[in-house]
């Protein structure tokens, strides 16, 4: 399973492979975000695809390994890439989850336990899970289901992408 390695190089940005959809194959703009930590690790990384033409984000993909802060999230709180969707939203509504629901999706030849949780927001889809390596997948949708289609868009990212120059 190929973008479920570690990298050996470590570059400027994440030591792991981000696993997200490729820049160039979504049509709308898109920023990235880097969680780093005291000692200049990155704790995580999220991508915001905007397809709205600049009113709003309609998803955020979120890569957070084992360790990082912003994965311990209280019961019944919402994970941090709903909160940044909330953010790049500018909505203030206070938003739970109110339920999960475990279910196997094929990706490609891989089976993944994707965890789907219920959100008191009903507009809001978000899914999560756990990579070989640890690291944490969550997907936040605004206004828009989020499908097994999804899954096969997702791959690993080139560290490039993250390195500052």
């Amino acid at each position: 399973m190929s973008f479920l390695r570690r990298r050996s190089a470590t570059p400027a940005g994440p030591d792991f492979d981000v696993l997200a959809m490729d820049p160039g194959d979504w049509p709308g703009n898109l920023g990235a975000g880097l969680l780093p930590a005291p000692d200049g690790t990155c704790q995580g990384v999220f991508l915001r695809y905007d397809l709205f033409g600049g009113r709003g984000t309609a998803m955020i993909i979120g890569n957070l390994p084992e360790g990082s802060p912003a994965r311990e999230v209280p019961e019944g709180e919402v994970p941090f890439e709903v909160a940044q969707l909330l953010l790049a939203l500018e909505n203030d509504e206070e938003i739970t989850v109110v339920g999960t629901e475990d279910m196997p999706v094929l990706q490609g030849d891989n089976l993944l336990i994707v965890r789907r949780l219920k959100l008191s927001e009903s507009r809001i889809s978000c899914v999560q899970f756990d990579r070989s390596d640890g690291v944490l997948v969550t997907i936040a949708a605004w206004d828009r289901p989020i499908t097994d289609d999804l899954y096969a868009l997702l791959k690993p990212l080139p560290a490039e992408l993250f390195q500052q120059g």
